[in-house]
């Protein structure tokens, strides 16, 4: 397989090239098949049979590693290049991308339906930025996908605050506190909607419950002695009086730790 997928990214990488693409865009395109590819073999998934929908699903891995990565949600046209990428990789290797349509299901039909009716709702009632919208629309889309999936559109009808502790710990784990912060936010508002509308009798969204952030808390409380080091190392560099009195200071809190008041004076 690992061969094939090597043939893959030559063949996409010369075909690009033909069509005197940009180095650089042809490198891009082979970053963001190889990530594609790498996400496959691990799921043990053949390249000639997947899906749009395992597309759908590796963007959902994908956004969850971006969150991981970076502490936030990618940006409303971040998946654009890498699905174009994806696009021509498969287009190579099944000969017709996107397939032929299917036909959908009723559970299909309602989904849609819904994400449908909350997309217009957050844009034209709400009037958030599209970067906002993306971000909750993935979440709702992600959200009664599982959901769906798992007990069929009639169990909204159901829906419970288990089903929620559910999904919610399908989404955890990788994620820092602030990611998962930021994916209750975006479900409580998609259920907020959902009993809005009618779809599930009870509201909620009192019970989604993210974790306690506190200001500053990124900030590490403590330096590694090899970061106080190089600070100290640094600082020595300035022969100045205010150097040397920066210095002297830094040297103190490094060796007794003293409090910012007793160090604020002796810089007097």
């Amino acid at each position: 397989m690992l061969k094939l997928h090597d043939e893959l990214i030559t063949e996409l990488s010369n075909s690009l090239t033909t069509q005197n693409y940009n180095p650089v865009v042809v490198a891009n395109h082979r970053l963001y098949a190889r990530a594609f590819l790498d996400y496959l073999a691990e799921c043990d998934i053949q390249v000639e049979t997947v899906t749009p929908q395992q597309v759908d699903q590796y963007f959902g891995y994908a956004v969850q590693d971006f969150e991981i990565q970076y502490g936030r949600p990618p940006s409303a046209r971040w998946h654009m290049l890498p699905r174009t990428a994806i696009a021509k990789l498969l287009r190579l290797a099944q000969g017709n991308w996107p397939p032929d349509a299917e036909m959908i299901g009723p559970d299909d039909e309602h989904r849609h339906e819904i994400c449908r009716e909350y997309e217009a709702w957050l844009r034209e009632e709400r009037g958030l930025a599209s970067a906002s919208i993306a971000a909750l629309m993935w979440e709702a889309r992600n959200f009664l996908r599982w959901q769906f999936d798992r007990a069929g559109a009639a169990s909204l009808e159901t829906l419970s605050i288990v089903d929620i502790d559910l999904y919610m710990d399908m989404r955890a784990p990788g994620l820092r506190r602030k990611s998962l912060a930021d994916v209750a936010e975006r479900l409580r508002s998609v259920v907020r909607h959902l009993h809005r509308t009618g779809r599930i009798p009870t509201d909620l969204t009192p019970h989604i419950i993210g974790p306690m952030l506190y200001a500053y808390e990124d900030v590490p409380s403590t330096l590694e002695r090899s970061q106080i080091a190089a600070v100290l190392a640094t600082t020595q560099e300035d022969r100045s009086p205010r150097g040397l009195r920066d210095y002297a200071i830094l040297q103190l809190l490094a060796t007794y730790g003293l409090r910012e008041v007793r160090y604020a004076a002796s810089a007097r």
